[in-house]
């Protein structure tokens, strides 16, 4: 499990077809110095096993469903990755409870400066938007970020000017896919209450 507070920003430095899968290695300095293989690491908010590492580097398989279910489906040599490590028990929780299990893609509609930081609206598909309320959590590409606004098509996040240095939120423009977990605490009580209606 993650926190959704972004460790490390790596960059893919090579990504090759593997049958219906990838291979992806990710580097980043000095952050995989830990790292051992079937180790977990989120990567743009997916969890990866790691099937090989150095200090640097690590290298992770990307399958089927996770390239139809995520922006991965479009990540090429360059790309730059959110990196976050699992949490620890006996560690801070400074965002939210995030999986790594991705729900789906959401698309940047506008990217819009203000005097500190950034707002960015995001259109989500129709079936996640019952899930977000305003003020709650949401992560976006493995960033955990506070709902500023719901519309009827989305959501609106505001950025500090930190997490625009630490991620890849500054290379987000409109259009750009990004990948969502919405909390999965209301999808737990949606489906609590869905059985209890059966019983």
């Amino acid at each position: 499990m993650f926190t959704g507070i972004i460790q490390a920003a790596g960059k893919i430095a090579f990504i090759e077809k593997r049958g219906d899968a990838y291979t992806m290695k990710v580097r980043s300095e000095e952050f995989f110095k830990n790292s051992k293989v079937g180790d977990s690491c989120a990567n743009n908010g997916v969890c990866l096993t790691v099937e090989s590492s150095s200090v640097d580097e690590a290298t992770f398989c990307l399958v089927h469903q996770t390239l139809v279910n995520t922006s991965f489906i479009n990540a090429k040599p360059g790309t730059l990755v959110n990196l976050e490590l699992p949490c620890r028990p006996d560690g801070l929780m400074g965002g939210h409870f995030v999986m790594g299990h991705v729900d789906s893609v959401a698309k940047v509609l506008t990217v819009a400066p203000r005097e500190t930081g950034v707002e960015v609206d995001l259109e989500l598909p129709p079936d996640l938007r019952r899930y977000v309320i305003r003020r709650g959590s949401v992560a976006l590409d493995g960033i955990s970020l506070t709902v500023a606004e719901k519309f009827e098509t989305g959501l609106r996040v505001a950025i500090i000017p930190e997490t625009l240095a630490k991620t890849n939120l500054r290379t987000w423009v409109p259009g750009t896919l990004v990948n969502v977990e919405v909390d999965m605490i209301g999808k737990y009580v949606e489906n609590f209450l869905r059985n209890a209606e059966l019983a």
